[in-house]
């Protein structure tokens, strides 16, 4: 984490493209390590960050589903603009701090 940065929210959860992996909010930051492991030993390895988008990036922010739900965001990227949709336990919860934090991030 960088100078100054503070963990706001963070859970193992899966992207609908990407897979299983720790999604971590700051309040600079949104984050999404992938995951990789094994049933037989039960290990699990943090690999490659994937998702590594400064709040001031975000275009969007919503969820979405019934059975299902999934927090999603849109942010603009080096090739347009990239939308992701995360299977999270307490969609609302994460909704709100993301907008907080986002709301905190442009106000600085």
């Amino acid at each position: 984490m960088k100078e100054g940065e503070k963990r706001i929210k963070q859970e193992d959860c899966n992207e609908d493209e990407l897979g299983a992996g720790i999604l971590t909010l700051t309040n600079m930051r949104l984050a999404f390590d992938k995951r990789s492991g094994r049933i037989a030993d039960f290990s699990m390895r943090l690999g490659e960050t994937v998702i590594d988008a400064p709040l001031k990036e975000f275009l969007e922010v919503w969820k979405e589903g019934r059975f299902i739900r999934k927090i999603c965001f849109k942010i603009k990227t080096s090739d347009g603009e990239k939308t992701y949709k995360f299977g999270v336990l307490g969609t609302g919860g994460w909704l709100e701090d993301i907008q907080d934090a986002i709301e905190d991030a442009k106000n600085q």
